[in-house]
Formats: structure tokens, C-alpha cells, sequence
């Protein structure tokens, strides 16, 4: 919105030209969110203590997690409301990914909320079915994947193709199966980080990494030369993505203050399943799908826990792990929760440093 209407004024003010800029206009998204973060969370803590919108913790979960219970939840709305105004405001609006990334997150982030909701109203950890909760989630998701893949307007060559990291130059058209992929993508990104939320700082931390992550990998994706340069898909538009990535780095910021150990607030299923999914949505528009999985790969290390877990002690009778997701494996295993948490973004620090060097390998 300031782009369109700042930008015209560039004959008049000479400086208003830097809005032309991505770059710029990701900064300032940026600062924006993480503007809107510092000034709207204590609010949000407070009210929602006013009004006793309190953390449930479960039983069966670690025992030091009790402390927790009662501490204010929902502060998802707040990473949602700090991403998407300042996309809004900085980014071109006409830009149809940058509606589609809108929808993706503001939907799930609607899920959530009622997932949320139903929890705070029963007092316990009982939200939307599964049923209901994934049936949402994938119609979501047939939406985005049928306007990335057929929308004339964003028709390209990799349109219903794939690209894989370390092999350059080679995309695998998957035609009408490209809708059912994305479809998983989308899903399965947004219920990993769902995962991944279960202590202080962890999702958001992680959250953090990777939107800095897109934030390169978007801009590079847009902009022609670098794209050849770099072997990659080049994907028209997509460039303008950096500046909703922007806005997510802003957003996790703030949130990440207020979410820190010991947290004053948690983001519920309304930050967890849209920041997932956004970062889902991200990976797919730009054909780096496959690469997702390194990008996020500390949410898929927390994802396949559960997974093993679960078939472990049907097939066997026996866990695995200590307790899943993975995370609490370690508390059990008598690791402070700080400890867990700073050493899992470390790792996902890892995971994201591989993922920008397989731009350069050929």
C-alpha cells in the first residue's frame, strides 16, 4: 500500500524512489512488525490475563511443565497481525503471491484460533478433532495449490514442476499430481511447527531461522540474474516475497521477547499452524519444495519423532523416545529447557546454513 502511494511520488520527493527497492521495502517490513510487536504485546499479555485465557497443560506432559499452566495463550494473534500489516503496507499489493502467502497464513491462522478457542472453553488439551482440524487445513491448501499451479497469471515454466537441490537445471513436472503434493507440503509444514511448539522460544526461534532463510532464498528466486546465476528456478514476482519473509523476521523478533524463557505468553495453534504454513506456502511458489525439508529441517526431526514414536509402539509395544516430540525426549533426559532450546536452534542454524550452500553447488 505505501509502495503504490509513496512510489508515485518519486518525481516530487527524489528519496521516495527507494521504495522501488525490495530490499528496502524488507527492512522496513521488518521494523514495521517488530514495531507492532513491541507496542501490542503487553497489551495482549494483560488482557488476556484479564480475562483468564490461560495455558492448559497436560498431565501426561513433563512434570515441569506445570509451572506453566495459566500462562496467557493466544499470542499468535500477535505474530499474525504483525506479519500481515506490514506485508500490506510495504509490499506490492498487486502481487498475486503475495496474496496467496495471505490467505495461507490468515486461514490457518483461523484454524488455530478456533482450535484454540475450544481448548480455553473445555479447560482442557482437547481442541478441534483431527478430522475437522486436517479436513480444514487441506482444503485450505487445495485453494493455494490450485491458484500457484493454474492461475493464469502466474503461469511460468515450473508451474506444476519440482526442483531439487543439488541438481541443477532439472525440473520433474508432475501435472495434475503437483495439487496433492503441495497439498501435503502445506500441511505437513504447518502441523511440524504445530509440533515443534513446546517450549519456551523453541518454534518462534526456529520460525526465526527460517524466514531469514526465505528471505534470501525468495529474493533470489525473483530477481532473473541471480537465479541464473545461481542455477536455481526463476519464478516471476516471486522476489516480492521477501517483504512478507520481512515481516515474519519482525514479527518472530518481537514475539521471541515476549515468548523467552520464562514465557509471559504462547502463541497457541494460531501462530504455530499459520507460521507453518506460510513457511510451506514460501518453499512451494518459489520450487524449492524438496528443499523445505533442510530449510525446516529441525521441524522435521520433530515431526518424525512423533512419527517413529507412534509406529514404534503400535508395531512393537515399545517407544523409542522417551516422550515425544523429540524436545521433551531430552528434558526427560535431564537437559534444562534452555538447554534444549538454544541447542536446537543451533541446530536449526545448521540445517539453514546447508540450505543457502546448495544454491552454490552444483
Amino acid at each position: 500500500m505505501l509502495y503504490h502511494l509513496l512510489f508515485r511520488l518519486r518525481g516530487v520527493v527524489v528519496g521516495f524512489n527507494v521504495f522501488r527497492y525490495i530490499t528496502f521495502r524488507t527492512a522496513f517490513a521488518a521494523l514495521t512488525a517488530l514495531m507492532i510487536s513491541f507496542i501490542l504485546g503487553p497489551w495482549l499479555i494483560e488482557r488476556m490475563r484479564k480475562i483468564k485465557l490461560g495455558q492448559y497443560i497436560r498431565e501426561e506432559g513433563p512434570k515441569s511443565h506445570q509451572v506453566k499452566a495459566g500462562t496467557p495463550t493466544m499470542g499468535g494473534i500477535l505474530i499474525n497481525v504483525a506479519i500481515i500489516i506490514p506485508t500490506i503496507l510495504w509490499a506490492d499489493i498487486l502481487n498475486p503471491y503475495i496474496w496467496i502467502v495471505l490467505f495461507v497464513t490468515a486461514s490457518y491462522a483461523a484454524i488455530g484460533f478456533v482450535d484454540d478457542y475450544r481448548k480455553l472453553a473445555k479447560k482442557q488439551n482437547l481442541g478441534l478433532t483431527a478430522k475437522e482440524k486436517f479436513g480444514a487445513q487441506f482444503v485450505v491448501a487445495l485453494f493455494a495449490a490450485l491458484a500457484i499451479a493454474y492461475l493464469p497469471m502466474l503461469k511460468n515454466n515450473y508451474s506444476t514442476a519440482i526442483t531439487f537441490p543439488f541438481i541443477k537445471n532439472v525440473a520433474l513436472n508432475l501435472g495434475i499430481l503437483y495439487i496433492p503434493f503441495v497439498m501435503v507440503v502445506l500441511v505437513g509444514a504447518s502441523n511440524a511447527v504445530n509440533l515443534t511448539d513446546g517450549l519456551d522460544g523453541l518454534a518462534i526461534g526456529s520460525t526465526l531461522i527460517a524466514a531469514v532463510t526465505y528471505t534470501v532464498l525468495t529474493y533470489a528466486a525473483g530477481h532473473a540474474r541471480i537465479a541464473d546465476y545461481l542455477r536455481i528456478a526463476w519464478v516471476p514476482q516471486t522476489g516480492e516475497l521477501a517483504v512478507f519473509c520481512g515481516a515474519m523476521v519482525g514479527a518472530s523478533l518481537g514475539f521471541l521477547w515476549f515468548n523467552a524463557h520464562p514465557a509471559e505468553i504462547f502463541m497457541g495453534d494460531v501462530g504455530s499452524l499459520a507460521l507453518g504454513g506460510s513457511i510451506g506456502c514460501l518453499a512451494v511458489m518459489i520450487k524449492q519444495e524438496i528443499l523445505l525439508v533442510l530449510v525446516g529441517g529441525l521441524f522435521v526431526l520433530e515431526a518424525m519423532s512423533v512419527i517413529l514414536q507412534v509406529a514404534s509402539f503400535k508395531i512393537t509395544g515399545r517407544r523409542i523416545f522417551k516422550m515425544s516430540p523429540l524436545h521433551h525426549h531430552f528434558e526427560l533426559a535431564g537437559w534444562k529447557e534452555t538447554k534444549v532450546v538454544v541447542r536446537f536452534w543451533i541446530i536449526a542454524i545448521i540445517f539453514a546454513m546447508i540450505s543457502l550452500a546448495t544454491l552454490k553447488l552444483r
